[in-house]
């Protein structure tokens, strides 16, 4: 059985600020490729990570424009749910997403939890299941989201996740979990997305994790300018697993297609943001105080930028939240 991997897509009718190219023609081409590249390779279908839209209530013309290459495929494209892919972030509002809309014209099929696909081919039975996008996902046990049941008594499980699936440790308050924290999956593959940067193709004792990295260059983060897209061919056999990225061929190069001046706003705002949250950090009752409170009030001494206060005051949020559910004990 042989497949190809895409994920974080980021289908919108808009160019980002940071990028100098016509955002949709771009995309448009990358997914030519991908979907001519799936039909000369053959493969048996066609895996999406999520985000496939960069918001669930794109403009109907749009998705349009895009729901006809993807039913260039000669396969069946099946996709997980992202977080942009859904109303805040709640995979149970996809029905009334163009995503949904996607999955009941047959573009391509949903694939929730609990709902596994199988494909048989050569004698080899392959699960296909996934986990899509929520709130506690990479702050719950990973055996939820990362363990999935062969409910289809199936010789190989593939396992999609559009999880914060990462190699290093985040700063804190970002939730994701380590590679090397669930190489205990009882999935033989792990497809993941979310986190655009990817890492590439991991192996260890027959089991791989896979995070190609995002097709397109949405944000404005420097790492995006030495990134290239890239998707994965995937091979499923009686002889083994083999995987291998191709870097999409149509794709320009970052300093090319990315404004360097947002870029470095970026890092500077991302630096101003980082010397905040240490100042909050410090404050002398940190863990017993309102966070909030204490954020305004640094702020305000400060006269910090609105922009960085409301980025802080959201990920100090997430952690007040772990506090409070006794995540961080």
């Amino acid at each position: 059985m042989k497949f190809l991997y895409v994920t974080d897509t980021h289908i919108r009718g808009t160019t980002p600020k940071n990028r100098l190219d016509v955002y949709v023609e771009t995309l448009k081409a990358k997914l030519e490729e991908v979907v001519g590249l799936a039909n000369r390779e053959q493969v048996d279908v066609l895996l999406h990570g999520g985000d496939v839209f960069d918001r669930p209530d794109l403009a109907p013309n749009v998705v349009g424009q895009f729901a006809k290459i993807f039913m260039k495929a000669a396969m069946p494209t099946y996709v997980v749910a992202g977080n942009h892919d859904t109303f805040g972030h709640n995979p149970e509002t996809i029905s009334r997403t163009m995503l949904g809309l996607m999955d009941s014209f047959g573009v391509m099929k949903i694939i929730h939890p609990g709902q596994p696909v199988l494909v048989e081919k050569n004698g080899v039975k392959v699960q296909i299941s996934g986990q899509p996008y929520h709130y506690d996902l990479d702050q719950r046990d990973p055996k939820l989201d990362y363990y999935p049941v062969n409910e289809t008594e199936a010789d190989i499980l593939v396992h999609i996740v559009h999880s914060m699936l990462v190699e290093k440790a985040l700063p804190e308050g970002i939730p994701h979990t380590l590679i090397d924290h669930i190489w205990g999956t009882t999935a033989d593959i792990i497809l993941t997305g979310h986190f655009h940067g990817g890492f590439g193709i991991k192996e260890r004792n027959g089991k791989y994790m896979c995070n190609p990295g995002a097709l397109s260059r949405v944000n404005n983060h420097w790492t995006e300018i030495s990134r290239m897209p890239k998707v994965v061919l995937g091979t499923i056999s009686k002889e083994g697993i083999s995987l291998e990225e191709r870097e999409v061929t149509v794709a320009q190069k970052g300093e090319e297609v990315l404004d360097r001046s947002f870029l470095e706003k970026a890092v500077h705002q991302e630096e101003r943001l980082h010397s905040f949250v240490q100042q909050v950090k410090e404050s002398s009752q940190f863990q017993t105080l309102n966070m909030s409170a204490i954020i305004q009030d640094i702020a305000s001494l400060k006269n910090v930028d609105e922009k960085v206060k409301q980025e802080a005051l959201r990920r100090m949020t997430k952690v007040e939240e772990g506090w409070k559910d006794g995540e961080y004990g």
